[in-house]
């Protein structure tokens, strides 16, 4: 008897599950046609134009009063110059290096990836995990061409950030 009624509940619940309409694929919404941030490579940066532009955000943040690390990095986000000013906080040495290398080679800015992640995409993480996440990290653009990125830490990310820009603008 017992192995009669476990038959019939077994059998009801599959008809059950079986008789259930697949739910419906969520809908593609909006995706656009292009690539974001699709700039395309030039030749990397060199090094007496990363001193050029180093320099700038030195002078920017001295005349500021902040005590940045400073990287300017290649395409590729390996380092091609770097600046520690004195008294710049030690454990901003990475950091520097690291908004510049995820600028780079995510060809963007390192705000969006802390946007991205302040409205509530913690998915970002699993993409690499020397990714940086905040304010500090741009692109170098050169003739509408990406040569570099530099980044910036030390101060709080909206000073690094402008500290950056400075270098970015020398290009425009």
């Amino acid at each position: 008897m017992k192995n009669l009624l476990a038959s019939c509940l077994l059998a009801l619940c599959a008809q059950a599950a079986w008789s259930q309409a697949p739910a419906a694929p969520p809908p593609a919404g909006g995706t656009p046609d292009g690539i974001a941030f699709d700039i395309p490579y030039g030749a990397p940066v060199g090094l007496e134009t990363a001193k050029r532009l180093v320099a700038a955000v030195e002078a920017e943040a001295a005349r500021r009063h902040w005590k940045l690390q400073i990287a300017l990095v290649d395409t590729h986000g390996e380092l091609v110059h770097f600046s520690r000013m004195d008294g710049a906080q030690l454990g901003s040495v990475t950091v520097a290096q690291r908004k510049a290398r995820t600028a780079a080679r995510y060809r963007r800015d390192t705000r969006l990836f802390y946007n991205a992640f302040e409205s509530g995409h913690p998915f970002l993480a699993t993409l690499d995990p020397t990714l940086v996440a905040s304010p500090g990290g741009l692109p170098l653009i050169d003739g509408g061409k990406l040569i570099g990125a530099i980044g910036c830490s030390g101060g709080t990310g909206d000073q690094d950030a402008a500290a950056c820009k400075v270098a970015a603008d020398l290009l425009k």
